[in-house]
């Protein structure tokens, strides 16, 4: 996957004008070894198939057995399987000894309308159903350690984060969680009940998709990243939830960003927050 060539071009396929050749980036990375990600698909016991992208540390050892750090949104409607250009700390992780493993479940884009609507009344528990299944079949390929399986998620992501180590079984070793809903009841109505109806409605539905509610499952290294000055995800969903992880007597590392938004925006509160996340598995896988 290179950097985007962007040109016009007339009805009869005559280069017109250049809009965007990167040409600049294409020189700076051309000095850098970067890993390629490789397209799969991961079959599940229903009979669908999952799209997926791996990729492997530049200098791949196939006799080597490496730690995973899965990374996924699983938004409703989202997709991260894509054939496009990204260059972002994936790269950067699987280059210190990392495979890096992206996989689109239920509830994404780009499958067909039954795909997508699937998860309608219960946000995040077929989503997680996904993870867990990739995960034991990222597993069982022959280069990876299907001990050390972490799992990484912003947002949705790490909503759907939540609800794979609780219900995964020990599946995670460790997991990554920033700016989660850890229940539905917490977030805004516009999206909430769009998907999920209202509590009344749909009180089984919510208590289910609910990661609150399984704190009690909950297996792995756990870090809580989150901003107090959230303006999508209110700080009170981490706040309620690592309350419940404490009364559960269940310890956890936590990062908190003082008056940063959903976006935790800025380079050095970015820096050290990816700089806790990298240490953190190095620490824990």
């Amino acid at each position: 996957i290179s950097p985007n060539n962007i040109a016009i071009y007339d009805n009869n396929g005559k280069e017109l004008v250049i809009l965007e050749d990167n040409k600049a980036l294409k020189s700076t990375l051309a000095d850098h070894q970067i890993a390629s990600k490789e397209f799969i698909t991961i079959p599940r016991s229903e009979g669908y198939e999952l799209n997926a992208w791996i990729i492997k540390p530049v200098n791949f050892n196939a006799s080597q057995k490496y730690p995973v750090l899965m990374v996924q949104y699983s938004g409703p409607n989202s997709q991260e399987v894509r054939d496009s250009y990204q260059l972002g700390w994936e790269q950067y992780m699987a280059n210190q000894g990392f495979v890096i493993a992206c996989v689109d479940g239920r509830g994404t884009g780009a499958r067909g309308e039954f795909f997508r609507k699937c998860t309608y009344q219960q946000l995040s528990v077929l989503e997680s159903d996904d993870q867990i299944e990739a995960a034991k079949y990222i597993g069982k390929m022959p280069f990876v350690d299907k001990n050390r399986i972490a799992i990484w998620g912003w947002s949705f992501g790490g909503t759907v984060t939540l609800m794979s180590m609780s219900r995964g079984n020990g599946v995670f070793k460790a997991g990554i969680c920033i700016a989660a809903v850890t229940d539905w009841k917490l977030y805004d109505t516009v999206y909430t009940e769009r998907f999920m109806r209202t509590p009344n409605e749909n009180f089984e539905g919510y208590k289910k998709a609910s990661p609150i509610s399984l704190v009690k499952d909950l297996k792995g290294k756990l870090l809580l990243i989150h901003g107090t000055s959230d303006d999508n995800v209110h700080f009170q969903n981490t706040l309620y939830y690592s309350d419940e992880l404490v009364q559960a007597g269940k310890q956890f590392d936590m990062q908190v960003y003082t008056n940063k938004n959903h976006s935790i925006l800025g380079e050095p509160y970015r820096h050290h927050l990816y700089t806790r996340c990298c240490q953190f598995l190095k620490d824990n896988l």
